[in-house]
């Protein structure tokens, strides 16, 4: 059988199947890491949260948000400035609707910050027809929120009033104000006199699912062996073909229904 499995037939089909186990490994360890990147997130979203909220300018900078104070709770005071401006085919408990965004001018003079204030359902007479939303408050309110980084642009001219993806450079040229490079996810907001405004619905809580990527990696890691397991499969099957006499064929066994039938 070793001769036969030196013969350049089956050493080719040793070299795919050790071809198939370096790649079955990689993907292994890349469903792996994907799996590491949920568990991290997961962690700081206990971390993050539901801490108690910080001045936004402290996360949200003119660096943009720094990857580690992803979903950091924040807090700004301010005066909603320029809105309602929409972002189109985003999800929300399982429906396709839109979210609502305004500039808020912070009262300390600072940049107008982007203000996701939840989401709305689309219209049913088209894309190109925007909803109706209730505005935004007037005067003096107090955001508490997330602060979250913004997504990248498609490139392409926004619609009137809607842009396509929540690009924060997108969003400050619709608006006509200048952003800080990140955005602001509302929990809540509070008026002046202590009334809380009317908002759009809000959106779900973040995803905190780990997906199958670790049972994905386990598959993988166990399937490195799978091509040689076959190419022995096949040279056992090959020399059992070759040689008949060394391997007769074992004897049926006869079942007890089998001799009541005789």
């Amino acid at each position: 059988m070793l001769r036969r499995l030196v013969s350049p037939r089956w050493l080719g089909a040793l070299v795919l199947a050790a071809l198939f186990a370096v790649a079955a490994y990689h993907l292994g360890w890349w469903q792996y890491h994907r799996h590491e990147a949920k568990v991290e997130r997961n962690a700081l979203l206990d971390e993050h949260y539901r801490a108690t909220p910080v001045p936004v300018e402290d996360v949200v900078t003119g660096a943009g948000v720094a990857r580690d104070a992803e979903w950091t709770r924040v807090t700004v005071r301010g005066a909603y400035v320029e809105g309602p401006l929409f972002v189109r085919g985003r999800p929300n408990d399982g429906e396709v609707g839109l979210e609502v965004l305004w500039a808020l001018r912070p009262t300390d003079g600072g940049t107008d910050v982007l203000v996701d204030r939840g989401w709305v359902p689309a219209s049913d007479r088209g894309a190109s027809v925007l909803p109706s939303v209730a505005p935004a408050p007037s005067g003096e309110v107090t955001v508490i929120g997330w602060a979250r980084h913004g997504e990248a642009s498609p490139g392409r001219p926004p619609a009137p009033g809607q842009i396509a993806n929540l690009s924060v450079r997108d969003a400050s040229a619709a608006l006509g104000t200048t952003l800080l490079p990140g955005y602001v996810l509302l929990q809540g907001e509070t008026a002046a006199d202590g009334s809380t405004p009317a908002r759009p619905q809000a959106l779900a809580p973040p995803d905190r699912s780990l997906g199958p990527h670790l049972a994905y990696a386990y598959q993988w890691w166990m399937a490195t062996v799978a091509g040689f397991v076959l190419v022995g499969f096949g040279v056992r099957r090959e020399e059992r073909l070759a040689h008949p006499e060394k391997y007769p064929p074992k004897e049926k066994k006869v079942r007890i229904w089998d001799e009541e039938d005789a």
